[in-house]
């Protein structure tokens, strides 16, 4: 069983919106570093956007200005809300989560390297 499960994925038109949620179950307490990452046909794996335990966020260049993350501690929770996507953005969106809180302090965003527990992901295809 996954340590994190997603969730929110699904087809949406160009130009649309999703709001992808994360249970990060005990990786969800503000000592974890939580990040979301993509894969998407014909490329690696890598980063979108991470946020410390703080809450607070650094983002990739794979898609910044078109996504915010967030996190409720509370709930043990992780969100990526979507906006403007593109067909380019179909493929499979993961979060996973690390001890490590620098790698969420990283500018250019959160590295595939060095997170430890990951969910299986959620499919996301964005048509034309």
């Amino acid at each position: 069983q996954a340590e994190l499960e997603e969730s929110g994925g699904g087809s949406v038109q160009a130009g649309g919106s999703l709001r992808l949620s994360c249970a990060a179950d005990r990786y969800g307490n503000s000592a974890y570093c939580l990040a979301w990452f993509r894969q998407v046909p014909g490329k690696e794996r890598e980063g979108i956007a991470g946020v410390g335990g703080d809450g607070a966020a650094t983002y990739a260049d794979t898609m910044r200005g078109r996504v915010t993350v967030s996190r409720d501690n509370a709930k043990n929770t992780l969100y990526l809300q979507m906006s403007s996507l593109t067909p380019e953005d179909t493929g499979m969106y993961f979060c996973a989560a690390t001890l490590f809180e620098r790698l969420c302090q990283d500018p250019r965003g959160p590295p595939t390297r060095g997170f430890g527990y990951w969910g299986r992901g959620t499919q996301v295809t964005v048509s034309s």
